[in-house]
């Protein structure tokens, strides 16, 4: 995001008090792994395409302990994450609502609903190949991403005021 909109919000909103003011602290992307945590081949593709979407290496998650009922066992990369801040997090914020979410069929806006009760707001995508870095031809199963959004929020509506003032396109009168 430019800053020019982030100096516009804090006036704009915050002009008595700017330290008060929500920002975003971090944006974490997760992809579990689910049925597929055998397969060595798409474990790697998985860590290949979610690292070229965050523009950071990927942290692998393992499993904590054993559990037999999901035929589990302790120490099997399970999931992968990224946290993203800074300069790589505002540029992928960026990307997601200027060309990810406009790239979605049928796409009438981000669902409203989707807050925490803290501030925080997360986005599930279905398939992870809407992002320009992946190479839908090169994709040899469709894998889902949650996008965390943290803020300093205090509330669910200054984090939704606090986005919609960054760009998202919040669905309007739409029930999801």
């Amino acid at each position: 995001m430019n800053d020019s909109l982030k100096g516009l919000y804090l006036k704009e909103v915050w002009a008595k008090a700017p330290w008060r003011a929500p920002r975003i602290l971090k944006v974490t992307l997760n992809m579990g792994i689910g049925r597929n945590k055998d397969d060595k081949a798409f474990v790697e593709e998985a860590v290949k395409e979610l690292t070229m979407i965050a523009g950071q290496k990927t942290v692998t998650r393992k499993a904590r302990k054993s559990i037999s009922n999901f035929k589990l066992r302790q120490g099997e990369v399970i999931g992968l994450s990224a946290t993203l801040r800074g300069e790589r997090m505002w540029s992928f914020l960026d990307k997601l609502v200027g060309v990810v979410l406009p790239r979605v069929r049928d796409f009438r806006g981000v669902s409203s609903k989707a807050f925490d009760g803290h501030g925080n707001y997360t986005i599930g995508v279905t398939e992870h190949s809407i992002f320009p870095e992946v190479d839908p031809n090169k994709v040899t199963k469709a894998k889902g991403l949650e996008i965390s959004i943290v803020t300093t929020a205090r509330s669910d509506g200054e984090a939704k005021e606090l986005l919609t003032k960054l760009g998202f396109p919040f669905a309007k009168g739409r029930v999801s």
